[in-house]
């Protein structure tokens, strides 16, 4: 029964985070949801910002600490190892709703592109984003990142086992493309808006200083090999690397993946 029960909660636990993300997109392109970055009558622009960037710090906070080897260690002593990776992603979850729910927006506008090309060009970019996303978790196993594949072997009472380290298509040519689909679709707005600006940057700041320590965390895990593919490939920006190895100027990447 205890295996069903975690199973059934890891499955709970990845309908919820299905139904998160696609309201995510919503949210941040304003479309069809109830509630979005922009809905709603703006109030004073101080306690929106203040709530605002409280929302955005109890996810970053919560991501922060539980994504972390030594919690997820201390949390597997509590409840069944199998529901860890489950209980991150629940979490990680309800923050994001408490954003969406109380999210204030700012109102103003940063830049409103009326060219039909140029608006066609950043909605498509703006839909690739989320794409990349979604394509770049099945690169590296989809279903371990959300807690299926934990829950399942729980329940079928097999061990999962590590996954082994693959360097193959997207993971080529940047080590973070999940992250990178984030910063493209949360940018590429044909109309930026005060309340859209804000969350696109306070994302994309917890985001690089996110991956600082994802980077240590994979270090210590792959070692020398992680070492070898951050030297050759880089975080964010594809064939950076290429650019500089040929002597052109270009954004100045981490010689050491801890360096962020």
């Amino acid at each position: 029964m205890k295996r069903v029960l975690v199973f059934v909660y890891g499955v709970l636990t990845y309908v919820f985070f299905l139904g998160v993300f696609l309201y995510a997109i919503g949210f941040v392109g304003n479309i069809l949801v109830p509630k979005s970055i922009d809905s709603g009558i703006p109030g004073p622009l101080g306690t929106a910002i203040l709530i605002n960037a409280l929302l955005l710090g109890v996810f970053a906070i919560q991501h922060t600490i539980m994504a972390r080897p030594a919690f997820k260690n201390a949390l597997g002593r509590i409840i069944p190892a199998a529901a860890v990776r489950s209980t991150f992603v629940l979490a990680a979850n309800l923050s994001l709703a408490l954003i969406f729910w109380q999210w204030r927006p700012l109102g103003g506008m940063v830049w409103q592109v009326e060219n039909e090309i140029a608006v066609m060009v950043l909605n498509a970019l703006f839909w690739a984003g989320w794409l990349v996303v979604l394509i770049a978790t099945f690169l590296i196993n989809h279903f371990d990142l959300f807690g299926l594949r934990q829950v399942t072997m729980y329940l079928l009472q097999r061990e999962p086992g590590p996954l082994t380290f693959k360097e193959h298509s997207l993971y080529k040519i940047i080590r973070h493309p999940i992250m990178l689909g984030f910063i493209i679709a949360f940018w590429a707005a044909p109309e930026m808006s005060n309340s859209r600006l804000f969350f696109a940057a306070m994302t994309t700041g917890y985001i690089l200083v996110g991956l600082m320590f994802e980077e240590r965390d994979l270090i210590r895990h792959h070692g020398e090999r992680y070492r070898d593919y951050a030297r050759r490939v880089p975080m964010l920006i594809p064939f950076s690397k290429i650019r500089r190895s040929r002597g052109v100027s270009g954004p100045k990447l981490e010689d050491e993946p801890a360096a962020g």
